[in-house]
């Protein structure tokens, strides 16, 4: 009898345990998962598009005057507005404005004797001592005199122009590209010497097909990436006139300077542009979807914080979110990170 109570006991022990053992495997430990809200934002299909990084300034540097090059700056040499990129031999034109200075003086000499010679033929014409014919022609040539001067002034001041003009410093800072003639040479006036690029104002410029005219308008945002940097910037300009062979329009973006350092004129980035109006639609984070064989998935948590897994058909997308098709509404809250093992109904912790 004793024997029999003390196997009954051990089975009751076995089936609490057993029980106990079902109870904790029927409801797991809540797991915990991040989440992040469903939105309902205007989205529109887009494209990406490769285009290129040029300088807003990219200049030739022709010659001011006709002369002989003493220096000019090397390829590669970084350069501040102001600074001088090219100096010429000055001696002619220093000898030619010694010599007008010269003519200028023996202008004003013959002002002053042609002056003190009508003032002459004035008294004497009072007395009836000098004719007025001679007075009429002596005061014609101190006219004359007078305009001389101001002809001789005139041609200093071109002479000093030049000399100005002879030594040419850089128009915005930026680095000389190409060197075209070398110190020494003779060389014209418009004869290109030098080409500076503007390293500082960056734009990108992108051919876009006519048909998206519609979707594009100044001002508008666009993505652009190059290098794993990613950039979003406003469209500064847009030239409506399509190429009649490619039928793109132009479309300039200017780069933030902080990517001065990164990108350089001449490299290819990649934008993305709309293709289709924008609509409002419900979007999720791009981490929310769950890609199967059957079909994509996201999770949403209830204000029970539990589970539902459900399909969804995904659209169009932007880099972090995408539009979606499903039995989701805005603000509905759905898991981003540590989904993809829960299971329907399941409890969860949100982090």
């Amino acid at each position: 009898m004793f024997k029999t109570k003390r196997v009954i006991s051990a089975i009751l022990s076995v089936s609490i345990l057993l029980a106990g053992s079902a109870t904790a495997a029927e409801s797991p430990a809540p797991k915990p998962v991040k989440i992040d809200q469903v939105k309902e934002m205007k989205l529109a299909a887009t494209t990406d598009l490769m285009a290129t990084i040029h300088s807003r300034s990219h200049l030739q540097i022709t010659a001011g005057v006709n002369g002989r090059i003493e220096w000019l700056a090397e390829p590669g040499s970084l350069v501040q507005q102001g600074d001088i990129l090219v100096k010429m031999d000055l001696l002619p034109l220093k000898l030619m404005r010694l010599e007008q200075q010269a003519q200028l003086k023996r202008a004003e000499i013959n002002v002053r004797y042609l002056k003190n010679e009508v003032q002459r033929l004035e008294k004497l014409k009072q007395s009836n001592s000098a004719s007025q014919f001679q007075l009429d022609q002596t005061q014609s040539q101190y006219d004359l005199a007078k305009t001389d001067i101001e002809i001789a002034d005139l041609k200093l001041q071109q002479i000093e122009d030049q000399i100005q003009r002879a030594n040419i410093t850089a128009p915005f800072s930026g680095v000389i590209t190409e060197r075209i003639v070398r110190a020494g040479s003779d060389i014209n006036r418009s004869d290109v010497l030098l080409k500076i690029l503007d390293t500082e104002h960056l734009e990108v410029r992108l051919y876009v097909p006519i048909k998206y005219l519609a979707f594009i308008r100044k001002g508008h945002s666009l993505d652009i990436s190059a290098n794993g940097k990613i950039v979003n910037a406003g469209i500064s300009a847009l030239i409506p006139s399509a190429d009649p062979k490619s039928q793109t329009f132009e479309v300039r973006i200017n780069i933030p300077s902080h990517l001065n350092e990164s990108w350089a004129a001449g490299q290819l980035v990649k934008v993305t542009v709309p293709i289709q109006a924008t609509e409002s639609t419900l979007t999720v984070h791009r981490d929310a979807l769950i890609l199967r064989k059957d079909g994509t998935y996201v999770v949403k948590i209830d204000t029970d914080n539990k589970v539902h897994r459900l399909p969804v058909v995904v659209q169009n997308g932007t880099f972090d979110r995408v539009s979606i098709e499903g039995e989701l509404k805005h603000g509905d809250n759905v898991a981003v990170r540590g989904a993809e093992r829960l299971s329907e109904g399941q409890a969860v912790i949100v982090q």
